[in-house]
Parts: structure tokens; sequence; C-alpha cells
């Protein structure tokens, strides 16, 4: 089996896991690729050298199995790296909450079991793209959590023209708007009361970002929908955030916001589900006074 490994290079502390890690694929007698920049971490911060067949430098790369060891930053950042190849995405979690990344650290050798067993099952998760008129975003232009637009840190609130199938809806006077998946909705748009959505749901979600008026809620809307946005800001600039990745654009560009033609494939283990997740992640029924 083919497997590549990207990693965040903020992890010292969890050096332990990520050598368990690489044994574990040893063992297994797996085809390792690493990702070059987490390579030269391990090699030149953690002093520690695996076997690999090779190194992947570029975004072109055939693999069976991409593992991301980090949190779900690492693991969106491996997303836009697989892109449309089709490749399964296993996350490993060494970072704090981690939704997509939900494997803990003692988990690791029965994962990867269940992994090379073919024991597992794969959940296709909706992106967004993104198309800008006149400008085009520079790079990766999806986001598999979310898009944003928001005002840039020395203005004021922005305005933010929203239509639904060229049907106007309202227009945003806030900080911004998310346009989030239902991936997404357990990361930025839940920090600003948005909805929970299940991964299976075939919705997405509008979240304005401190309202002015606070009438203004979330939003739900099928995923087939095509929005349409237009933004006036007094600074004539604003900001766009897809999974944090940012890029200053001038006011009157139209932003187009659709369901994007693929999806991610991600790996989860039979005996983990979304519901578990919210209860562990989030306490969910948890009572402080039962210890």
């Amino acid at each position: 089996m083919k497997v590549g490994v990207f990693g965040s290079e903020y992890q010292v502390e969890k050096q332990s896991q990520i050598k368990r890690l690489f044994e574990k694929l040893r063992l297994q007698e797996a085809e390792v690729y690493v990702d070059s920049q987490f390579y030269y971490f391990l090699t030149d911060v953690l002093n520690f050298a695996p076997v690999v067949a090779g190194l992947l430098t570029d975004d072109d790369f055939d693999l069976d199995v991409a593992l991301s060891v980090g949190g779900d930053g690492t693991f969106l950042r491996t997303a836009a790296r697989v892109n449309r190849q089709d490749i399964p995405i296993l996350g490993i979690n060494t970072g704090r909450l981690g939704f997509l990344a939900d494997v803990g650290g003692n988990d690791i050798e029965d994962t990867l079991d269940e992994l090379f067993k073919n024991y597992y099952k794969i959940e296709e998760r909706t992106l967004l793209r993104l198309n800008t008129e006149d400008r085009v975003f520079k790079g990766y232009n999806y986001a598999l959590n979310e898009i944003a637009i928001l005002k840039r840190d020395t203005s004021s609130m922005i305005t933010i023209h929203t239509s639904l199938n060229d049907e106007y809806l309202a227009s945003y006077q806030a900080d911004g708007l998310l346009i989030a998946t239902p991936t997404g909705s357990t990361a930025y748009s839940m920090s600003v009361n948005g909805p929970i959505i299940i991964p299976q749901s075939n919705n997405i979600v509008l979240s304005p970002v401190a309202p002015h008026s606070l009438n203004v809620r979330p939003l739900v809307i099928p995923d087939t929908y095509k929005i349409t946005l237009g933004v006036e800001s007094r600074n004539k600039y604003f900001l766009i955030s897809l999974d944090g990745r940012s890029e200053i654009f001038p006011t009157g560009i139209q932003l187009t916001v659709s369901k994007a033609d693929y999806t991610t494939k991600v790996i989860k283990r039979y005996n983990h589900t979304f519901y578990q997740t919210l209860r562990e992640k989030l306490m969910w029924g948890a009572d402080a006074r039962m210890k």
C-alpha cells in the first residue's frame, strides 16, 4: 500500500506518537512517502529520520491513502494538496479539538491495523467553489470548511449584498459572512452561533459574523444553490478566506459560491460516529459534577 504522510511542523511534544506511527507503517511494510517540509521537520528538529520510499514535493502524486498528522488545520491543508486525486484521507489527531482528525494518539496502532485490513468506511464531504469576477483567487479556490468574507482589521463593518439563485436575499451589515459546509459547521461557523449540520446533510449555512442587527440569524440552504455576493467597504478592500488561506480583494468584484463538482474522501473507523465526536469533543451530555 502506498501511504503519504502529511504533518504539522508545530508538534515537537507529540514526537513519540509520530515515531509510533512510522514504526507501525514499517511493520506493515507500507510504501511510505512523506511531504518534504514535514520530512525536513522530522530530521532537522526531531532528529528522526524514518525510512521512506520518497518525498512529496508537489501536488501530483500516486497514493492509496493520505495520512494527515496534526489537527484539523493540517487536515484541511492535506485535503488541498490531494485536491481532485480521489485519495482518501485519514486524520490522526496530535492537535487540539479534532473533528476531521479524530483518531487519537492512543488509537494509532489499532486504526492502522484496520486500515491495512480494509476495515473502514469512507465519507464523502462536500466542498465549496469560489469564482471571482475579473480577478482570480490565487491558488486553490475550493474550501472544505468555509468561505469567509471578512472586513480587514482596521476597517469598520462591511456590507455584503447576497443573492440566492439570482434572487436577492439581504444586505448583511456585519464584520463578515461565513458560507460553511456541513464539515465546516463545527468550525468557524459554530463560533458565531451557526448550527451544527451532520456531514451527510445536503446543505450549507450562511452565518453572519457580528451583524449590526441582532435580527440577522444564520440561514441553512440547499447545497445546490448558487450564492452571489457583492461587497461594500469604506476602505475599498475586504478579505476572502478559504479554510484559512486569505487574500485581500477590492470592492466592486462579484463573487459566486457554489458546490464543487468533486468531494473530499475521509476515512472513518466503523466504531466511531459523528455523534460520538460531538459527545467527546463538545462534552454533550457531560455533567461537570461527575468525575
